[in-house]
């Protein structure tokens, strides 16, 4: 159930709030969002809110790097051990890496570019959306959360900071891509040893293939959570603004910056 039906559609919305989150335009760096599908194809995308694309690069990332062992390749790399990463390389699948890597970064520039367009010609138009949904297994409502408590929650489990703001889908997705890279690497086994002072047995016990997906994917959860708690504070805020213009200031008058608030303004 919804707070707000328009019989008279808008052709643009900055925000849409629904049982699984809030997804919401707002203007955004092309080059940072390019970076993050550098690092890992797919991250930009799901900067944007456009999950679908953005599992699908995801998903095709891991199968492909696996399949070539690109990651192990570039430890070997990072070792000077140039010959050791040509052959673990499997030329095969090796020339299917690159198009796709290419496009997931210019595809999130492009995106970029065009929904920051999009954003202003949404934000002029002004349309009504929905702030409030509730159904039978979820609420879900537009509120000020703390940016540094969504971002300490995905230092500690990544994924839980999308949770701390209803974004149940890409919460879930990061979630169980997080315990298979986890688990597949054996990274917590390795600081379990560390912490014992055992650093060979750590190192030893370190799957260097699944490894390298860990950084990326550990400072994207923390990057996204920050910058989105942000964003919804600063839709909330102007969600907050448009209605009380609308319902508490009089027609014709305009409140002015350090004006008395508590000045006659005629029968509200």
């Amino acid at each position: 159930m919804d707070n707000f039906r328009n019989p008279f559609r808008n052709r643009r919305y900055i925000a849409h709030v629904s049982l699984l989150g809030t997804t919401q335009l707002h203007k955004r760096n092309p080059i940072t969002i390019a970076c993050w599908s550098m690092a890992f194809p797919g991250f930009g995308h799901l900067l944007l809110n456009k999950y679908l694309r953005g599992y699908v690069l995801v998903l095709w990332e891991l199968f492909i790097n696996q399949k070539i062992q690109l990651n192990l390749a570039i430890v070997h790399t990072f070792n000077g051990q140039f010959q050791e990463a040509r052959d673990v390389l499997d030329p095969k699948f090796v020339l299917l890496y690159l198009p796709i890597y290419i496009f997931a970064i210019y595809d999130s520039y492009r995106t970029t570019v065009d929904l920051n367009k999009v954003y202003l010609l949404a934000q002029r138009e002004n349309g009504r959306f929905n702030t409030f949904s509730i159904g039978a297994m979820e609420i879900n409502y537009l509120d000020k959360r703390k940016p540094l408590i969504a971002l300490l929650w995905s230092m500690g489990v990544p994924s839980l900071g999308q949770l701390y703001l209803h974004r149940i889908i890409l919460a879930t997705f990061l979630l169980l891509s997080g315990v298979v890279i986890v688990w597949y690497s054996n990274v917590v086994l390795a600081v379990h040893y560390l912490l014992l002072g055992d650093v060979g047995a750590s190192t030893s016990v370190l799957d260097k293939q699944w490894l390298l997906y860990f950084p990326s994917y550990y400072f994207f959860a923390m990057y996204d959570a920050y910058a989105s708690t942000v964003e919804n504070n600063k839709l909330f805020d102007e969600v907050q603004k448009r209605y009380l213009i609308e319902n508490y200031q009089p027609a014709g008058h305009f409140v002015k910056i350090g004006e008395n608030r508590n000045a006659n303004f005629g029968d509200i």
